[in-house]
């Protein structure tokens, strides 16, 4: 059974050597485990496992060999959403039908006649294509389907393809006590660490204290300042609308960030990066900060980590007056190149997978602007995050 669990742990290619499975065997000889497989477990963990990246691999490969459990696939780990499960209850649309249906003609025109509209209505609409209204074609209501429109009293997103919404909507701010999954994020993130010893003397110094012990002839006691990461990040994390479904990843990361570095510093956006950022979600409506303010006060030597989905009206990054919730005078399109033109050191992690990146045109516009430096929200991009802050 032992030579099979280090055959196993082989072919799942953890990093496993004889010497080291010598070494349980030699262990357990000593009844070290106490015959307890709990026991066994722990001790075959930390005699064959050198890297915390290999944790959860292994823990796959001793529950398969122990207790008979099947390894798990990415395919089990699939999912169906519970959005698709609702769709029976709401307007539903052939893909011959869809094409039929074509944007107005620009954000201009949209937004002409969203004017024109809200003098001209009296009352409620159900299902119509032309009035403010719900389950129609028309581009302005909500839990319809048009390729562009605003959206208007909705609870959340379907399809994406709002231009602006016209509701006050609340978002939560991350949980940074989190800790499931983080700490395969933590030891991505370490790669972004320079040390050095700064501050007042705090820990021994044992080296100097032999040394100042044996030149004195009695106990000279050497100090010296603690060894810190003196990296400092600054974060800036999309919160609310298709960023829900991708909660859990961001504050995993957010909670891990937290823990590796001292010096860090974070503010929330929605969609694209404008004249303001917030510290609260509750009050971001009325405790804002201008992001000239965080650019002026934070020096170019921080490094700068976006995290959002990037997925959004094309408009909300290139037009003055696109984002969704506010007339914003300039592009985030400016916004973003003032802030990469300022950080050196600047990268953007996005929770979509990356293959699904070319479905979505905004994520495209995006990653230009961020001079090709988007990375998937996985360790591996992580991973390749930190190398290119580190550069």
């Amino acid at each position: 059974m032992f030579v099979t669990f280090f055959h196993e742990l082989k072919a799942a290619k953890l990093p496993v050597t004889l010497k080291e499975y010598l070494t349980l065997m030699e262990a357990l000889d000593a009844d070290l485990a106490h015959q307890k497989v709990e026991h066994f477990y722990y001790l075959s963990r930390a005699t064959l496992v050198k890297d915390e990246r290999h944790l959860d691999k292994f823990d796959q490969v001793f529950g398969h060999v122990f207790k008979g459990l099947d390894l798990m696939s990415e395919a089990a780990e699939a999912s169906i959403p519970e959005e698709w499960l609702r769709s029976v209850s709401r307007l539903y649309l052939s893909e011959e039908e869809k094409a039929k249906i074509e944007a107005l003609g620009g954000w201009e025109k949209i937004m002409e006649e969203l004017k024109k509209r809200l003098a001209e209505q009296k009352g409620r609409h159900q299902g119509g294509s032309k009035w403010i209204g719900t389950g129609g074609t028309s581009p302005y209501g909500a839990d319809g389907y048009n390729p562009a429109g605003v959206r208007i009293g909705q609870k959340e997103n379907r399809n994406f393809r709002a231009l602006k919404v016209w509701d006050k909507r609340e978002f939560k701010d991350l949980d940074d006590t989190v800790e499931l999954g983080t700490r395969n994020i933590k030891v991505g993130l370490r790669r972004l660490r320079r040390f050095a010893r700064e501050g007042a003397a705090e820990e021994l110094d044992l080296d100097g204290t032999i040394k100042g012990t044996a030149h004195k002839g009695y106990l000279d006691i050497h100090m010296r300042p603690e060894r810190r990461n003196t990296v400092k990040v600054l974060m800036f994390f999309d919160i609310g609308g298709s960023m829900d479904y991708h909660i859990k990843q961001a504050e995993e990361l957010f909670s891990a960030a937290r823990s590796e570095f001292k010096h860090m510093e974070h503010f929330y956006f929605h969609n694209c990066l404008y004249e303001f950022v917030w510290k609260d979600n509750k009050r971001r409506w009325t405790d804002r900060t201008p992001t000239w303010d965080v650019l002026h006060k934070y020096p170019a030597d921080y490094k700068v980590v976006f995290v959002g989905d990037a997925s959004m009206s094309p408009y909300e990054i290139t037009v003055p007056g696109g984002s969704v919730e506010h007339m914003n005078e300039e592009p985030g399109s400016a916004w973003i190149k003032r802030v990469t033109g300022i950080y050196e050191d600047c990268v953007w992690l996005n929770p979509v997978p990356e293959q699904h990146w070319n479905w979505t045109p905004s994520i495209k516009v995006m990653g230009e602007l961020m001079q090709d430096r988007m990375y998937p929200l996985t360790l591996q991009g992580i991973d390749g995050a930190m190398k290119e802050l580190m550069r």
